[in-house]
């Protein structure tokens, strides 16, 4: 199966690496590209707070600039999130589940973005990009095409004349199923077991969270062995 991403890719782009399956892949990707990076995580107060430790291995991995940023003062005011609410649990099913809602984190992708331009334009690169896929659109406002076009947009506008002209906000995923994420990390060479999938964030993947059900699927339809060490059989 050939796989067509966005092009061109970025010469030097701000990644937000959250340490899971997508953004590790993109990273790896463009890797393969030959753009240069910096990556930039973040602690939010999330549940699953164990998918920095994945960041941070990659960037070890790859010597890549590296930055965590602590965004939990902000995050405890978002109130109501299975991922940031100890009081809220987190859903079963699959991840385009209506009851994957309750894993809305209001307004975060746009915060981490906000920052992420930032980095870009006192660093001077040419893009910011992170994994949204084609999955997260029925559950995620923030991870559409739409959102993406008009943030791009509203980052031109509140940076120009400081951004360099061919700035973009890069989301090649976005087109893509989780499965097509997989085969494509595959064949960049993505280490898929030091990847974090899992919402709850235990010490092994739960398997029935709508993440551990989605990337279980991917491993499965890629026809791909699956690393990954699950709870639930």
């Amino acid at each position: 199966m050939t796989i067509h991403l966005a092009s061109p890719s970025p010469a030097e782009a701000v990644v937000i690496a959250s340490g899971g399956l997508d953004s590790t892949t993109l990273v790896y990707y463009l890797r393969s590209q030959g753009s240069r990076m910096r990556l930039l995580s973040f602690d939010y107060g999330q549940r699953h707070r164990k998918e920095l430790e994945s960041a941070c291995q990659v960037a070890e991995a790859l010597d890549l600039p590296h930055c965590v940023l602590d965004l939990r003062p902000v995050g405890a005011l978002l109130a109501g999130s299975a991922l940031t609410d100890p009081g809220a649990d987190v859903p079963d099913g699959h991840y385009t589940d209506e009851s994957m809602r309750a894993t809305v984190v209001p307004n975060r992708n746009a915060l981490m973005l906000d920052v992420a331009v930032g980095v870009a334009v006192a660093n001077g690169c040419d893009a910011v990009a992170f994994g949204a896929h084609g999955g997260d659109h029925a559950i995620y406002p923030d991870c559409r095409p739409e959102f993406v076009d008009a943030f791009t947009a509203a980052a031109r506008l509140g940076n120009k004349g400081f951004l360099v002209p061919e700035f973009q906000v890069y989301a090649p995923f976005l087109p893509l199923s989780k499965t097509d994420i997989v085969r494509l990390g595959a064949r960049c060479g993505v280490p898929f077991e030091r990847t974090w999938s899992c919402y709850r964030g235990g010490t092994r993947h739960c398997g029935r969270c709508g993440t551990c059900t989605e990337r279980r699927e991917a491993f499965h339809q890629a026809a791909l062995p699956d690393p990954t060490t699950y709870e639930a059989a």
